[in-house]
């Protein structure tokens, strides 16, 4: 750890674990003590830390090739475009491939304003779309922005995220598209009220407009459907995924309607690692693991329970303000903030994830088993139980 601080970059909120190894929704710390994970990399670790099928197609992989530029052709690189387009919403059939959410991101922007020649994208308060300066300006934490404005794209606009009756007054002869997230993660895991992504889908297939939906985090089961958007309804013309698509291995995709990534001309985008067999192998294997081991519906009923069982430590305490989410994306927002909770979590084997100040965000791995989860809300009990006794009787 002192190593890391001496000659790294300051730029995250540290935990003090020093992490060595991974398997399931376990991760263990260099002097062996054992965590249950619900951070999940920040939902990278979708099939788990080190799943085994995922560590055999990279070994495979890794002794045939390793790099292989989106100039040259290349078999898991094929393999993998037609599982995803496979998986994807309908009329999904091209996909970009990258590195990152951001990335993912930052093509869906460029295929708007290419596609449509027009200028403007409608974003939502409380979005989060990576740091990158397209997907920042897409983003609308001033806390994130602020440092960076001059820099930024002046022809965003945001509306707030749920108001139906807002959209239209924000759309114009000028917009390209509304970038969403089905379920705000960084703002604090908050859903979509029925209606809204429907509307919206509506409304911008009305008007002309291309609805990019941005899946980074809510993506790939994670909410008890392949994606949050298909819980709504609501038909992307372009859609972002990010974080567990290889199973660990940094890998991104921008999914678009042929005519619409045919707007782009040769060079107009590209990236040197996008699509990697490496990545690709990676990726093939989470995406079989998915379907063959049935994650998506295992984030369901797991999720289901899991909610269920916070929302009686709703009942139970007075400061725990709210429980949202769906399926293994569930917010538990506090009256006050959560950092202590999440400090005294770690030293009792649990690794939990902050969502601003006062929400403690659980994105586990979809394969965690259900006892695992049990031990986590008797931690959070107590845990709770003692911040309350601190808080009211002080």
């Amino acid at each position: 750890m002192i190593i890391e601080d001496r000659f790294l970059a300051n730029l995250y909120q540290r935990f003090p674990v020093n992490v060595v190894k991974g398997r399931g929704a376990v991760l263990r710390d260099a002097e062996g003590r054992e965590y249950i994970d619900c951070m999940g990399g920040y939902g990278v670790s979708i099939v788990g830390h080190c799943h085994p099928r995922v560590v055999e197609a990279i070994k495979e992989q890794s002794e045939k090739l390793i790099t292989c530029h989106g100039s040259l052709y290349n078999d898991k690189r094929a393999e993998l475009a037609e599982k995803l387009v496979k998986i994807a919403p309908n009329g999904l059939e091209k996909a970009f491939l990258c590195n990152s959410g951001a990335e993912s991101v930052e093509c869906a922007l460029k295929l708007a304003l290419k596609y449509t020649g027009k200028k403007q994208v409608v974003s939502m308060v409380g979005g989060y779309h990576g740091k990158t300066l397209g997907a920042l300006s897409a983003t609308w934490n001033p806390k994130y922005r602020k440092p960076f404005t001059p820099f930024l794209i002046p022809s965003f606009k945001f509306i707030p995220f749920g108001k139906v009756e807002k959209v239209g007054e924000a759309l114009s002869e000028e917009t390209a598209a509304v970038i969403v997230e089905p379920i705000q993660g960084e703002s604090g895991v908050i859903v979509a009220p029925e209606g809204f992504l429907q509307r919206l889908s509506e409304t911008c297939d009305e008007r002309g407009i291309l609805l990019i939906v941005d899946e980074v985090q809510t993506g790939l089961g994670r909410t008890g459907k392949m994606w949050a958007s298909q819980h709504w309804d609501a038909e992307p013309d372009i859609m972002c995924i990010a974080k567990g698509l290889a199973g660990g291995i940094p890998m991104g995709a921008t999914l678009a309607r042929k005519e619409i990534t045919d707007s782009l001309e040769v060079g107009e985008h590209s990236t040197t690692f996008g699509g990697s067999p490496l990545a690709c192998a990676a990726a093939c294997a989470t995406i079989d693991v998915i379907a063959e081991e049935g994650l998506v519906e295992r984030a369901r009923t797991l999720g289901k329970h899991f909610k269920e069982m916070l929302l009686r430590t709703q009942e139970k305490f007075r400061i725990v303000r709210e429980v949202r989410g769906l399926g293994l994306m569930i917010g538990l927002e506090s009256r006050f903030d959560v950092y202590n909770i999440l400090m005294r979590a770690i030293d009792r084997g649990i690794i939990l994830l902050y969502s601003g100040r006062n929400v403690i965000r659980f994105l586990p791995p979809l394969v965690i088993e259900k006892h695992q989860l049990d031990i986590v809300i008797s931690v959070l009990e107590e845990l709770l139980a003692e911040e309350e006794k601190a808080v009211f009787h002080h």
